[in-house]
């Protein structure tokens, strides 16, 4: 799976302790491999999400993402559940 990033992933990820963005490209090797590893509890989303998917990075920390291709994935917004889903 091929991944890009929109500008607003870019800017929210920067500004996330480092450890969080370690684990984000773990989570991202493993995505990488199998999007739907377990580990990643992929999901699709619903309401004003829909049509979009998240996985998990950390206990409370989120990446959702659009498929844009049988085979890429562009990451849209990472952060915790409350900023991303409120």
């Amino acid at each position: 799976m091929d991944a890009g990033f929109r500008k607003k992933f870019i800017k929210q990820f920067s500004k996330l302790p480092k450890k969080v963005q370690e684990h984000f490209y773990e989570r991202l090797d493993l995505f990488k491999d199998d999007p739907f590893d377990p580990m990643l509890n992929n999901h699709e989303l619903s309401g004003v999400l829909k049509n979009v998917r998240s996985i998990n990075i950390t206990g409370d920390i989120r990446a959702i993402y659009e498929q844009v291709g049988e085979n890429r994935a562009l990451f849209l917004k990472i952060g915790n559940h409350n900023n991303l889903y409120n």
